[in-house]
């Protein structure tokens, strides 16, 4: 929670000091805590018990108990012998105090306490019970360890026969047992939960077992309550169940390692359905123990599943190392290629996240082919290829509703189902190597959707579709049905394992086209938290990213993005999203220059910068397009246009690279800025000419955007306008494009550009040698910085 910058408040309670033990002994005694009897007690006691306060209670229990601390009814008080006491409190520690103070219970009562321990801090009572009901008085004296003192109940247990089953045992005798551990403060008993007052109370009471027993008696505990708990009472508590018999698993037959091995299975599925997956590694390991190396041997299924799931698990928490060795433990057999799928799919994901593209595209296309699946070719698309392809696409969806689409009958086909989910992988990956390759695998993949039913990997599949209608296609109101279609799709049972990846591509590409972007906050923050509970944490990570971009763009104050930015930071490198993370530093990096918290002197942006751009040349991916549109972004805001004007230009087609994102919105805007900007500026006549048609050119994309809807980039164009009105020489056009452009920022919210409309208006204000419009303009500019928090504008 601090890392995502929630504040909380910590409370740390110590130990009670001496001044403190004193009026807590007076009171409990009824004294005055003036007495310098009590006074002496309370230094002795709190002497030992260093001031915990239950050890503190415990001992004036252990005193009454032990009659060294007794109540006078002629003097009408309590009495106690300080050398006595003394004496004992020297001699003896609190869980010792503890073991002897249950030693004295009935031998009913320290065995419930005994079963109790094992199960844990809260345990069922019914279980306590059942287990009492199915072990028998010979089996538990034989696990009970005595203190050496107490010989009573060793000379009393003689005289009992020892064949006495304890499911002949009386109810009443449980119930006189759970009457006596409450009375004597033991543990708290509710109607169906029980839980020990203190964890030094269930040591104590684990400590009644002898140690060489305590694994088998835990494991005899755990076999008791599998074969005797109903399904339901089992499912409630099977990871207490199942680590009980683990602790046996050195003493147990063949047989029954393969059960050990099943309930491990079930634990871990169970804990990695509740996003435990570091528990879920210790049952899956544990299940890989059981089976030993006879595993593969006969039915192999368990140990499949085992090594698939436990891959998964080693794959969320960023183990690698561990999921690559059981990954290949898996493709080395001589099995189905059905049955290697699941540690294929997580292959293929860990690949990428960890920036092996290529390999993980490799890796995704082997698969299919090993499927017997038509597979695209990893080269460059031809455009006739990409248009053949979606013209059978744009006939299969004719007359298809976003309703229509969601209620297409689900695909019965496993292996078509397999070879889609490889499809979606695919797209990720190619996007950041060949995006000319990333229409055919979509086409692909809705036309499988299309002719033969849908899979759980079909609603990113119709996003998919929608970001080509956004971008290359231009039909965003196309888009916006494939979006809704994935959604409807998503609301099915059965797809939760596709929302992160679903609410990725729909709040990223599509719906930015016609609804304002800050309604993407909270769904992206949502694709987030439920990826990392269902495991698709590269998709989550993502969510963050465009999630921080998009706070950015919107012009949440700087402060606040760079402290989000920091903690998200460390949460993906602490879940090893390298790919992520670096598109975060990039932001941060903007972030701090913009803030002044980079010396600009010293050109450590630029260095930074620079040195991410050869990574990305080295890695050939996308990281370039975001590396390019932050220092646009910088260079744009501080006025230095011949910078600008090189990074455009070297540069390249940065909307291939962020096809249908909201960055490659903003970057289009920056760019036609900069062409502007370049040509104002330039001397040379064919110059300026090939500048404005530059920037004529991305304004047209810019215009069309605003044609079809788009309540994002509204002032974008008012900005543009005014500009190109400038340097035509047209002032009526230029004052009133100014006008309208810092009204639209205003309305929309994007601080930072209403403060950018604002400088702009100055400086042609300036131009005009009217002072007063300059002035006006310049010190709104800046109120704009100042509250936005870019200090370097600001000042």
């Amino acid at each position: 929670m601090e890392q995502m910058n929630v504040s909380i408040s910590q409370i740390k309670v110590g130990n009670l000091g001496v001044d403190n033990v004193i009026p807590l002994v007076a009171e409990a005694l009824g004294m005055d805590d003036n007495d310098n009897k009590v006074k002496s007690l309370a230094e002795t006691i709190h002497k030992k018990t260093q001031g915990n306060p239950f050890f503190v209670l415990t001992f004036l229990r252990s005193l009454y108990d032990e009659q060294l601390l007794q109540y006078n009814f002629g003097a009408m008080k309590w009495m106690w012998d300080d050398d006595a006491v003394n004496s004992k409190i020297v001699s003896d520690n609190v869980a010792s105090v503890l073991v002897k103070k249950m030693n004295r219970l009935k031998e009913e009562t320290q065995s419930m306490l005994m079963v109790a321990s094992c199960l844990g801090a809260t345990f069922r009572l019914s279980a306590v019970m059942e287990v009492m009901k199915n072990i028998s008085r010979a089996e538990m004296r034989s696990s009970i360890r005595f203190a050496p003192s107490t010989t009573a109940p060793n000379s009393l247990l003689a005289t009992i026969d020892s064949s006495i089953s304890s499911s002949d045992r009386d109810s009443s005798a449980y119930a006189s047992s759970v009457k006596e551990f409450e009375e004597e403060g033991l543990c708290e008993v509710g109607n169906e939960e029980c839980r020990f007052v203190h964890d030094q109370i269930q040591s104590a009471a684990f400590e009644l077992i002898c140690p060489d027993q305590r694994d088998s008696f835990r494991g005899r505990i755990g076999s008791i309550l599998l074969q005797s708990l109903s399904p339901q009472e089992l499912e409630a508590c099977l990871f207490e169940v199942v680590g009980l018999m683990n602790c046996a698993a050195s003493e147990i037959t063949e047989e029954e390692r393969d059960e050990l091995a099943k309930m491990n299975l079930k634990a871990g599925i169970k804990a990695s359905q509740h996003a435990a997956f570091d528990t879920a590694k210790v049952y899956f390991k544990a299940g890989r123990e059981a089976l030993g190396s006879r595993g593969w041997e006969g039915d192999y299924s368990t140990i499949l599943d085992i090594c698939s799931d436990w891959a998964n698990a080693c794959y969320v928490t960023g183990d690698f190392e561990k999921m690559d060795e059981l990954i290949d433990e898996v493709l080395s057999r001589d099995i189905d290629t059905k049955e290697k799928y699941r540690v294929s799919d997580i292959k293929v994901n860990s690949l990428l996240i960890r920036g092996k593209v290529n390999e993980s595209i490799d890796a995704a296309l082997d698969f299919r082919r090993q499927l017997g699946l038509p597979t695209v070719k990893k080269k460059p698309a031809s455009k006739f290829a990409i248009m053949r392809e979606c013209i059978r696409v744009v006939m299969l969806l004719k007359n298809k509703s976003a309703e229509d689409i969601a209620n297409l009958p689900e695909l019965d086909d496993e292996r078509l189902e397999m070879g889609q989910r490889m499809n979606t992988h695919l797209s990720t990956c190619v996007y950041q190597v060949e995006p000319t390759m990333l229409p055919l695998i979509i086409f692909q993949g809705a036309t499988t959707a299309l002719k033969h039913g849908l899979s759980p990997s079909s609603s990113p599949t119709f996003a998919g579709l929608g970001m080509l209608f956004c971008g290359p296609l231009c039909k965003p109101q196309h888009a916006h049905k494939m979006a809704k279609a994935a959604e409807l799709i998503l609301a099915k049972s059965g797809t939760r394992s596709s929302v992160a990846h679903t609410i990725f591509l729909t709040h990223t590409y599509c719906h930015h086209w016609i609804s304002p972007i800050q309604d993407s906050i909270a769904p992206l923050l949502e694709g987030y938290q439920v990826g990392l509970e269902i495991g698709d944490t590269d998709r989550a990570c993502f969510c963050l990213v465009v999630r921080s971009y998009r706070l950015y763009f919107m012009g949440q104050p700087l402060a606040s993005i760079q402290n989000e930015l920091e903690a998200t930071v460390q949460v993906m490198t602490q879940l090893k999203q390298d790919s992520a993370r670096l598109r975060i530093l990039i932001l941060l990096t903007t972030v701090k220059r913009l803030r002044g918290g980079l010396d600009a002197e010293a050109d450590v942006n630029d260095k930074i910068m620079d040195s991410m751009l050869a990574t990305a040349a080295d890695t050939h991916n996308t990281l370039s397009a975001f590396v390019n549109l932050m220092k646009l972004e910088v260079f744009v805001l501080f006025q230095e246009w011949e910078e600008a004007i090189d990074v455009v230009q070297k540069a390249g087609n940065v909307r291939l690279l962020l096809p249908s994102s909201f960055n490659s919105v903003r970057y289009t805007f920056l760019e036609a800025l900069t062409y502007l900007k370049a040509a104002q500026s330039s001397a040379s006549g064919s110059k300026k000419r090939q500048m404005e048609k530059c920037g004529q050119k991305t304004i047209q994309i810019i215009r069309g955007w605003v044609k079809n809807g788009n309540v994002n980039v509204v002032h974008y164009l008012q900005i543009l306008d005014a500009e190109l009105a400038v340097l035509h020489g047209n002032n009526k056009k230029a004052k009133e494009s100014f006008n309208a452009a810092i009204a639209a920022s205003r309305k929309i919210g994007f601080l930072q550009d209403r403060a950018l409309a604002h400088e702009l208006a100055s400086l042609y204000f300036k131009a005009q040698g009217d002072e007063y419009w300059r002035n006006y303009h310049i010190e709104c500019s800046r109120a704009c910085y100042q509250e936005w928090g870019c200090s370097d504008k600001a000042e």
